[in-house]
C-alpha cells in the first residue's frame, strides 16, 4: 500500500516549488515517487533513500581512517571545540530551517563566533547594495500574474532554477498575464548563449565583466540621450531597442544572478541595477529580484537581520554584533588565521572556497553537519549525518521574494538518526553547561 502526499514544498532551491505530490510507503518509512519537480529536486528527495546513506557520525583518525560514534560523543566534541575556541568560524546555514538557524545564532553568541552564510560568495553584494540605496521589491506571484517584460541579467535559470520559467516568469498564465509567453517579452543578458538565451525575445551577448558599463548606458538610453556606437560590445541601437521594450512594458522584472554579483564591480553592479530598475518607475512599475541559490539562504539572512541587524558575516567575537564584508567574511578570515575552528552546516564550502580556505579548514578544528558526504565532509575532523530538511523534518524556509513558507516532513528519517535543530539545541545545552551558564 503506498499514500500520496500533495502540496510538497521542494528544498532544492530559492524557488521553493509547493506544488510536488510524493508518493511514500503506508508506513511512512520508504519514498518511492516524486511528481511535479524538476530533475534536481526529485533527486534530492530521492537521496535519502540511498542505500550507502551514512547515518551516524564519524571521526576522522591520525591514519586518515574513519570511526563511527555516537551520537552523544558528537555532541561533546562539538560542544568542546566550540566553548574552547577563541574565536570559531560558524559557516553555511542555507540549506537547513529558521528554527535550527535560531539554535545556531544562541550558540555563536555565546561562543563568540562569526556568523556567515553563502551568501558571502553569492549574494552578500546584493545585500550590500540594498543597504546602499534600497530595493523596488516583489513577490514571484506578483510576477506571474503581472509581469510582461522579464530581464534575465547573469543568470541562467534552465539550469539553476528549472521550474522558475515554468511557474512564475516566462510561461505561466496569470490574472493580468492571460496569453502566458506570448504576452511577455523576455530579454537577456549574458556573455555566453545561454538555453534561457534560447527562449528569449533578445539576447544582449554583453562581454565579460562590463555590466556597469551596460547598465549605465541603459540609463542613458531611458531618457533619450547619445550614447558612443558600442558600448560592453553591444551597439547603441539595440540597447535603445532594448530601452524602449522595457519602458513600454506595464510591469518590468529584472532578475539577477552571480553573473553580475560576483563579476567586476560586485556591489557597485547591483547599485546601478537598482537604479535602472528605479529609473523605468519614472516610465511604468518595475521590481528587481536576486536569483537566491540554496533554498533557505534568503531565511538565514532574515534571521540574522532580526537577532542582529546584520544579514552575514556577523561577527561576534567581540560580544556584540560587527559586520564589514571583506574583514568579517569567510574567505578572509581563513586566508588570515583569524579563526582557531570551523563549524559548518546546511552548505559545502570544499567544493566552493577556494583551496588556500579549503586547506585552511583541514588544518583546523571542524566539524561538518551535512546528511550527505560532501568536499567538506572529507576534509573536517568530524562528519554527523542529519535528517533531510524539507524531507524528513518540516520547517520555516524563505524563497527568493523574502516570502516564508512552512515546508513538510513526508518521510521517517532512519531510526536514531537526529535533526539539525535537534542537534544544535543539544550542543547549545552543553555549551552552557561548560561555559557555566
Amino acid at each position: 500500500m503506498t499514500k500520496t502526499i500533495p502540496d510538497v514544498v521542494c528544498p532544492f532551491c530559492g524557488t521553493l516549488c509547493d506544488d510536488l505530490e510524493v508518493v511514500v510507503s503506508d508506513d511512512g518509512k520508504q519514498l518511492l515517487e516524486v511528481y511535479n519537480a524538476c530533475a534536481i529536486g526529485a533527486e534530492k528527495f530521492l537521496h535519502s533513500q540511498a542505500e550507502d546513506r551514512l547515518t551516524r557520525p564519524r571521526l576522522a583518525q591520525e591514519d586518515g581512517s574513519w570511526k563511527e560514534i555516537g551520537y552523544e560523543e558528537a555532541i561533546e566534541y562539538t560542544a568542546q571545540m566550540l566553548a574552547n575556541s577563541k574565536k570559531p568560524l560558524m559557516y553555511g546555514w542555507s540549506s537547513t530551517n529558521c528554527e535550527a538557524q535560531g539554535v545556531g545564532s544562541e550558540i555563536g553568541e555565546i561562543t563568540g563566533a562569526v556568523m556567515d552564510n553563502t551568501a558571502t560568495v553569492c549574494h552578500g553584494t546584493s545585500l550590500i547594495a540594498v543597504q546602499d540605496i534600497g530595493i523596488p521589491h516583489c513577490t514571484l506571484g506578483e510576477v506571474k500574474n503581472r509581469a510582461d517584460r522579464v530581464v534575465f541579467w547573469g543568470c541562467n535559470p534552465a539550469h539553476a532554477h528549472p521550474r522558475h520559467m515554468s511557474r512564475y516568469s516566462i510561461f505561466p498564465r496569470g490574472f493580468f498575464t492571460g496569453k502566458g509567453h506570448k504576452g511577455r517579452k523576455v530579454i537577456v543578458i549574458d556573455p555566453r548563449k545561454t538555453d534561457t538565451a534560447n527562449v528569449a525575445d533578445v539576447h544582449l551577448q554583453i562581454e565579460q565583466g562590463r555590466d556597469y558599463e551596460l547598465l549605465d548606458a541603459l540609463r542613458v538610453a531611458f531618457k533619450g540621450l547619445p550614447l558612443p556606437d558600442v558600448v560592453a560590445g553591444i551597439p547603441k541601437e539595440q540597447i535603445y531597442e532594448a530601452a524602449e521594450v522595457l519602458k513600454s512594458g506595464r510591469f518590468v522584472i529584472i532578475f539577477f544572478g552571480m553573473g553580475v554579483t560576483q563579476s567586476l564591480g560586485k556591489n557597485h553592479n547591483i547599485d546601478e541595477a537598482i537604479a535602472v530598475t528605479r529609473d523605468l518607475n519614472e516610465y511604468t512599475k518595475a521590481a528587481i529580484m536576486p536569483m537566491r541559490g540554496h533554498y533557505n539562504v534568503t531565511g538565514s539572512g532574515a534571521v540574522w537581520g532580526w537577532q542582529f541587524g546584520f544579514p552575514f558575516a556577523v561577527d561576534l567575537s567581540r560580544g556584540f554584533a560587527r559586520y564589514n564584508p571583506g574583514e568579517t567574511t569567510s574567505n578572509d578570515l581563513l586566508r588570515r588565521d583569524e579563526v582557531d575552528s570551523v563549524f559548518v552546516l546546511g552548505s559545502d564550502p570544499g567544493a566552493h572556497f577556494p583551496f588556500s580556505s579549503v586547506k585552511k579548514i583541514s588544518e583546523l578544528p571542524s566539524v561538518c553537519i551535512d546528511p550527505h558526504q560532501t568536499p567538506t565532509t572529507a576534509v573536517c575532523k568530524l562528519h554527523v549525518p542529519v535528517a533531510f530538511v524539507g524531507v524528513e523534518v518540516g520547517g520555516c524556509a524563505y524563497r527568493m521574494d523574502n516570502v516564508p513558507i512552512e515546508t513538510r516532513k513526508v518521510v521517517d528519517a532512519p531510526e536514531g538518526m537526529m535533526t539539525d535543530e535537534e542537534f544544535l539545541e543539544k550542543v547549545l545545552g552543553r555549551i552552557k553547561e561548560i561555559k557555566g551558564e
